[in-house]
């Protein structure tokens, strides 16, 4: 993980996710203007917190782990600047799937 993240570790159920970032060139080498860009809803864990409590006040961790890459909704989320490095912190409930392979 970026060295950045080291300094922020999320409470509760709140991961820390850094967006993948849309291609700026097309496979020709035609570099694409920002407004033709596609807006990617996905990203990368790079922190989780240890998780929330239920009702009956056992711990729940959550479901994704450093390193997933997750789908993530397209509004919403806390932005958080570490370094020249930007993030995006959700509660786990509001990430919207793991991608697999």
């Amino acid at each position: 993980p970026p060295m950045a993240t080291r300094k922020l570790i999320p409470l509760l159920d709140r991961v820390l996710v850094q967006r993948v970032l849309p291609q700026q060139k097309s496979l020709g080498g035609v570099i694409i203007p920002e407004s033709a860009q596609s807006k990617l809803n996905e990203g990368t864990v790079v922190a989780v917190g240890p998780g929330a409590k239920d009702k009956n006040g056992n711990l729940q961790p959550p479901s994704v782990a450093v390193g997933d890459t997750v789908l993530m909704p397209e509004y919403g989320g806390n932005n958080v600047k570490l370094g020249e490095e930007e993030f995006t912190l959700f509660r786990a409930d509001d990430i919207l799937g793991v991608l697999k392979g």
